[in-house]
């Protein structure tokens, strides 16, 4: 096996879940020149990647369907062995179809599957398979699960963890925010009911009792979702204090700096690695935690952790809501809108459920 190429142009945290494949394929085949697909904008996420030979990106945005002619040209021109094709949309699979590889595999509910050299099929309820946490296993539904079957028709490889690799600029980036210990939070989703709400995180920060900078973590269009939270907590402690405050504290203790739009993936990554604790909704910062095995608070709304997405840290937490609500799960993937309006899955979550982990992390 000399030539393989994976494809998965999805939305981040899903390649992220993905770099499981990259592991495992590599382990396998050590030699291979190992090359993935991915859509513009998640590159950045294979800087200095120690076993990706090239990533091809596709801009879907901008001439859509040349770029796309494009890449398949290069793809044909690699001549592969191998072609792993873990999307299931009609682009890529033809791509795979018309790729001139002689092995293909993809999911059968790709609609071009039955012109794969191997289809598998694809299931939300794979269970009784062992998802291996640091040295503890556990039986869970996973969608490392359900991509690592795509290798079983090259052997029984091992199923490995997703992984990044922060570049040493990445690591320097952020160095200097590590002066003292730090907690992280990313509080914004593509989906709104994936998302913790505004006022939610706010007095979740208000009542945290943590001496250490806060770091907001998103990208560029998240930032005024960060300034927004921090205008509230000092509007907060101004009410209950009566004195002015700078916009980065809400008081003597506390410390709060939105770093959202400053830090690429792979150094928000490297942040997140050494934080004390990360709070994150069902998104992608999940999946970064998981990929650099970081220890993590998940919150999750509208979405349940056995649809597959959970943590996979060694210290990781699921936190949800313990009241039984009919409506929940709304569905496989967040809505822009609660469907009926109330939003109960993500208003019914308390405080002391999110601050217990950080106790239990403290003493030990």
């Amino acid at each position: 096996m000399q030539k393989i190429l994976v494809i998965q142009t999805a939305f981040i945290g899903d390649l992220v879940l993905a770099t499981a494949l990259v592991e495992s394929l590599h382990e396998q085949y050590p030699k291979a020149a190992i090359d993935v697909v991915v859509r513009k904008g998640n590159e950045s996420l294979f800087n200095e990647h120690p076993f990706i030979n090239e990533h091809i990106v596709w801009d879907k945005k901008q001439q859509k369907y040349l770029n796309w002619l494009s890449i398949l040209k290069k793809i044909r021109a690699k001549k592969y062995d191998v072609l792993i094709n873990v999307q299931r949309f009609t682009a890529t699979g033809l791509w795979t179809i018309l790729s001139n590889v002689n092995i293909t595999i993809g999911f059968d509910k790709n609609p071009f599957s039955f012109l794969f050299t191997y289809k598998v099929k694809h299931d939300l309820a794979i269970l009784n398979q062992d998802v291996f946490v640091g040295e503890i296993s556990k039986t869970e539904v996973h969608e490392i699960n359900r991509n690592h079957k795509l290798t079983e028709p090259l052997g029984a490889l091992k199923l490995c963890m997703p992984k990044l690799y922060p570049t040493k600029a990445d690591y320097e980036k952020v160095k200097l925010y590590q002066a003292q210990k730090y907690i992280t939070l990313a509080p914004a989703s593509v989906w709104f009911t994936k998302q913790f709400p505004l006022t939610a995180w706010v007095s979740l920060i208000n009542e945290l009792n943590f001496e250490g900078p806060i770091y907001i973590l998103g990208g560029p269009s998240d930032k005024a979702l960060g300034d927004k939270i921090i205008n509230e907590l000092v509007s907060l402690h101004s009410k209950a204090s009566n004195t002015s405050i700078t916009s980065n504290t809400t008081n003597a203790s506390k410390k709060i700096i939105n770093l959202s739009g400053a830090l690429g993936f792979l150094a928000s990554a490297a942040l997140q690695q050494k934080a004390v604790m990360n709070y994150v909704n069902d998104s992608a910062p999940l999946h970064f935690c998981s990929a650099m095995n970081a220890p993590v608070v998940a919150i999750y709304c509208s979405t349940i952790p056995a649809f597959g997405f959970g943590p996979l840290s060694i210290n990781s937490f699921i936190v949800e809501t313990q009241q039984k609500l009919s409506c929940r799960p709304c569905g496989l993937h967040g809505k822009k809108q609660c469907p009926l309006g109330h939003f109960n899955c993500a208003q019914t979550i308390e405080n002391a459920q999110l601050i217990a982990p950080l106790l239990q992390m403290a003493q030990h």
